[in-house]
């Protein structure tokens, strides 16, 4: 399905008939406009033709080319790689930052940069797989936490100290505390303030996944930190990736100018991997002047507003039909419950015939009895294409039996 020509239909079912032991797949060659509920374009900033960091990638290009082919200790750092990371640090607030080309190996290649055996990490019990991968590449112990519960957090942080490694009981070499600001599957935002507290309390070290929460939350656009006041030098490891809000690929590391320096020479992913792609930095680049003004318009003032907007009425009206929905208010990952295995492909499949597309979850991603379709808010929705999905939500929703919810609904129209 969504192939444009019969060339290209053919070419793919060709492909897919080579692997036909494999799959039961048939493309029928049909093409179907739908309202995306699915995607992480939180900011509408992956635009084509019409969007306002369009040309400045296109005179990227021109200059740049589309690749340096080379690594960033060799010949691939251009005045564009310096600019985005000095566009980084300014956004987030931090002394400096390091970019690199994925956001996955931003977790997952980097953590053994800072924890090694001998060092804890005390991780959230639903954090990302790169952060997963991550923790067991660095050679450092793991223990979980529950989902931001921080009375469990605490309590292993103050076993950690007491007890220290095992069998030795030689304190721990360094602690570090890794969570997320929003939670992807749960739609959840991390207590950050308590976090830091205990983190200062213990002497620990605190990393902070900001994957789905810059750009996406906070008054300025700034991620966690700016959505709860905090000061930016409270987190010693703050990373991100660009793949979501900004509308381009990879990640980011951002902190003291010491720790930024220590990881550029030492992280394999910087040091071995192809330097970010001129257009995809300067996509980066644009969106955040945008975001912070600094393009002279009110631009990205109003994205952020028209999200915000978007997420509350969006969220309001699901809870107002009767579905069990996850997550804080504020977040614009917005999980509704379908409970049962069976109904995944089902919602999926209804949804998608009445031209909404929307991103259906599982076992193992998430516990068996716990599927879950996935929405996620985008200040490029109107409110005319959140009504249209929302109808058909609760269209789907009544045929297949999932107004699970027992708490009071209040029928008070929901304003936009």
């Amino acid at each position: 399905m969504l192939n444009e020509s019969n060339e290209t239909s053919q070419a793919t079912a060709s492909w897919i008939g080579t692997i036909s032991i494999l799959t039961t797949t048939e493309l029928t060659g049909e093409t179907r406009r739908c309202i995306n509920l699915g995607s992480y374009n939180y900011l509408g900033f992956a635009e084509g033709e019409d969007g306002p960091t369009t040309s400045d990638v296109e005179k990227c290009i021109r200059k740049y080319g589309v690749g340096c082919a080379s690594t960033r200790q060799e010949l691939g750092t251009s005045a564009l790689n310096a600019e985005l990371e000095n566009v980084v640090a300014d956004y987030l607030g931090v002394d400096a930052a390091m970019v690199f080309g994925m956001g996955f190996a931003t977790n997952s290649m980097n953590m053994a940069v800072f924890v090694s055996k001998g060092c804890l990490i005390i991780s959230d019990q639903l954090n990302h797989s790169s952060l997963i991968l991550g923790a067991r590449l660095s050679g450092a112990t793991i223990r979980t936490f529950k989902h931001n519960d921080m009375a469990s957090l605490e309590a292993k942080l103050k076993s950690a100290v007491i007890c220290g490694q095992p069998r030795t009981h030689r304190p721990w070499k360094k602690i570090l505390i890794v969570v997320e600001g929003i939670y992807s599957m749960e739609g959840s935002i991390v207590k950050l303030p308590d976090v830091v507290r205990l983190k200062k309390k213990y002497k620990a070290y605190l990393w902070l996944d900001e994957a789905h929460s810059i750009g996406a939350i906070g008054p300025h656009g700034r991620g966690i930190v700016d959505y709860y006041g905090l000061n930016p030098k409270d987190v010693d490891i703050m990373m991100g990736t660009f793949t979501k809000s900004f509308g381009s690929c990879g990640g980011y590391v951002g902190g003291s100018r010491h720790l930024v320096g220590y990881l550029r020479s030492h992280s394999q992913s910087g040091n071995y991997a192809i330097s970010m792609s001129p257009p995809v930095a300067q996509q980066i680049i644009s969106a955040m002047r945008i975001i912070m003004g600094k393009d002279g318009s009110n631009n990205g003032a109003e994205r952020l507003k028209t999200l915000h907007r978007n997420t509350l009425y969006f969220r309001k009206r699901l809870k107002q039909m009767g579905l069990i929905v996850y997550g804080s208010e504020d977040s614009p990952v917005v999980p509704g419950m379908l409970i049962m295995p069976a109904k995944i492909g089902a919602f999926s499949r209804e949804c998608l015939r009445r031209s909404i597309a929307v991103v259906v979850v599982g076992f193992p991603a998430t516990p068996i009895i716990e599927s879950r379709v996935r929405f996620c808010m985008s200040s490029g929705h109107t409110k005319e294409m959140l009504d249209k999905a929302l109808n058909v939500i609760e269209e789907v929703a009544d045929g297949l039996g999932l107004k699970y919810s027992q708490q009071p609904v209040d029928l008070t129209p929901v304003e936009y």
